[in-house]
This record gives C-alpha cells, sequence and structure tokens, in this order.
C-alpha cells in the first residue's frame, strides 16, 4: 500500500510516499481502507519531535510509528476474532496509533465508530481529534452549562470552531476569539460574539467568563484569568506551537496551572487526551441532529501530505485540513 512516512525528525521534507506493508490486525482490532484523513498539530509534533518533551513517548531519535497521521474517516476492510461492533464493508470514523496517512490503518475496535450518516469522509476525517478534545474541553474540564458564559480562544481552528458549536449546543453564549479574517467564519458557526485578538485583548469585558477555553497554547495564566470570574474555569488546549523547544506550551499545562489552582478560587485545568468510542458516539449524535457541523478548510490528495502540513502551520485554516487517501468511489489519493 501506498503511505506517508518518515525515517527522522524535521520539516515537512522529511516525509515521504512509498509502498510499504499493510498494518496487521490483532484479535480486538480493526483494519480499515482509509478514505481521509485529518490534519492536526498533533501530526506537526511528531513529525518534528518538538518540543522535545514528546520524544520520550515518540522515540528519542528518530521516529518510532514512521506513517503520520491520527484521524480517520473510511470502510472496513477486516476484523479481528474478538471484534463485534463492526464487519466488513461499515463505514467508521476514529483514530489510530499507526498512522492514518495511509491507504489501510489498523486500529483497536474501541477507537472507532459508525461514521456520521449526513457527512463525506472528508468531513468525517475533521472530526476525531479535533471533535473529541473539544468535547471534553466543553463537557467534562469545562463543564459547561446552560445559561454560561463562555471564551473560546482559536476559535477558527480544528478544535475551537467544534468548541463553540459544541458550547451553543449546550446552552452556552459563546464568544469566539480570532483573527480579523476569520470574525464572517467564526460567526457561521454560531458564535454570539467574536473578539479580534488583534484589535482587542482577551480581558476586554472583564472578569465576565465562566468558563475560557484556550486552544492557543501562548497567553499567560495571569491575562486568561482576568477574563474569568472569580469562580470561573480555564480549559487549556494544546500548546504545540508556542515557544520552547523542551515543553513547549505544555510547560504551562503540566506545571504552572495545576500548581496555580491550589492558591486561587478559579479551576485551571487542562484537557485530557483520551480517546474512546463513547465520545465518538456522542459528537455522531450531535452532528446528525444538526448541532454540530465541522468545518473543512481544504483537502490534499495524499501524495501532498507535506504541503497539508505547511498550510496547517503557515496558513491559519478555517477548521480542519483533511488529506484525501481514496475517493468516494474507491480510486486513490495519489496524484500530486
Amino acid at each position: 500500500m501506498k503511505a506517508i512516512v518518515q525515517g527522522r525528525y524535521g520539516p515537512a521534507e522529511v516525509l515521504d510516499l512509498r509502498d510499504i506493508d499493510r498494518p496487521p490486525i490483532g484479535d480486538e482490532e480493526v483494519l480499515v481502507q482509509v478514505r481521509a484523513a485529518g490534519v492536526d498539530p498533533g501530526v506537526w509534533i511528531f513529525m518534528t519531535g518538538r518540543p522535545y518533551l514528546v520524544r520520550l513517548a515518540a522515540g528519542l531519535r528518530r521516529p518510532r510509528v514512521p506513517v503520520r497521521g491520527r484521524d480517520l474517516a473510511g470502510v472496513v476492510a477486516a476484523v479481528g476474532s474478538r471484534v463485534t461492533r463492526f464487519r466488513p464493508g461499515d463505514e467508521v470514523y476514529g483514530t489510530c496509533s499507526g498512522g492514518s496517512f495511509a491507504e489501510f490503518a489498523s486500529t483497536p475496535a474501541r477507537r472507532l465508530s459508525r461514521k456520521p450518516a449526513n457527512l463525506s469522509f472528508e468531513q468525517a476525517a475533521a472530526v476525531p481529534v479535533s471533535g473529541m478534545t473539544a468535547l471534553r474541553a466543553v463537557r467534562d474540564s469545562g463543564a459547561v452549562r446552560s445559561g454560561q458564559r463562555v471564551m473560546v480562544i482559536g476559535a477558527a481552528g480544528g478544535v475551537g470552531s467544534q468548541a463553540v458549536q459544541i458550547a451553543k449546543a449546550y446552552g452556552a453564549t459563546v464568544t469566539g476569539v480570532c483573527a480579523p479574517a476569520r470574525t464572517g467564519f467564526v460567526r457561521s458557526l454560531g458564535a454570539d460574539d467574536v473578539l479580534d485578538y488583534t484589535r482587542e485583548g482577551v480581558d476586554r469585558d472583564g472578569p465576565v467568563y465562566d468558563v475560557v477555553i484556550d486552544t492557543g497554547g501562548d497567553r499567560p495564566l495571569s491575562l486568561l484569568r482576568r477574563a474569568l470570574t472569580p469562580r470561573g474555569t480555564l480549559a487549556l488546549v494544546g500548546g504545540a506551537y508556542a515557544r520552547g523547544r523542551l515543553l513547549g506550551g505544555y510547560g504551562r499545562q503540566m506545571f504552572r496551572a495545576p500548581l496555580l489552582s491550589l492558591f486561587v478560587g478559579q479551576r485551571l485545568r487542562t484537557v485530557s487526551a483520551v480517546e474512546r468510542a463513547e465520545d465518538l458516539d456522542e459528537l455522531r449524535e450531535l452532528i446528525e441532529s444538526g448541532a454540530l457541523t465541522p468545518a473543512v478548510d481544504s483537502s490534499y490528495p495524499l501524495a501532498a501530505a507535506p504541503d497539508a502540513i505547511r498550510h496547517l502551520t503557515d496558513g491559519h485554516p478555517a477548521g480542519k485540513i483533511v488529506v484525501t487517501v481514496c475517493q468516494e468511489d474507491g480510486r486513490s489519493g495519489r496524484a500530486a
């Protein structure tokens, strides 16, 4: 099969389109023919090996998993002997750890769910990683309730665009923070108010927000706290592009926020990275009800996956970028 692989850490130039073997599956795993795969900051992190902290899990000198990509949408090709939830031919979406920028990917059945019926494969591939992160930020870390005021920083991005819609579905009044070119897009998501961060600070309105969801990863905690009510909640997401080679933005989440939480009335929380079918099921319900519509900024064929990652870091996408691996009619998306 064709796949996007890398043998060393570095910029997008380290990625190559190669022929490799199809991945085997275990008793509780599923082999998926990948139709489309999402591009998220995690792809950039494991491609570059930065911040260096991630190399403890990904491989100190080179990536242990050579194929890039985490979230996928496709068709079940085969199932393990203990898998009962899926069968060949089922349309699914979810995540994998072995790389989804490939014509086939294997993944545990617990990380897959039935694809939302009203989405294309490209749209569905935009959901898993970003959608589950947004759901946990709103539902778990933020504990958003009807009538609350919520601010979403980075509202035009993959996580932020879905967090805006989920918070609205939970009954909140939502302010989205984004660049001036994306204000119309964020309003189209359902945001009640939009703040242009190039002109105004996130503390513009004072301490009025019950929940602040920060997907940017580089603003000082002191600034974010000035936008929160005295008992408000800050939910911290990401930090891939923040300064610092060793920890990036994760030092704020792993150390500073938990320590500060011990001494202040506000709750400063890091959004967990658990990926499970139950969350995909809830996202599917939101999507099929019309409360959540994933936004696809652009799509690239498999061979152009390096360009997709460059666009992620340089182009300020509106919503999610996806890689089309196999066309709806089964043809490969190999052409550049």
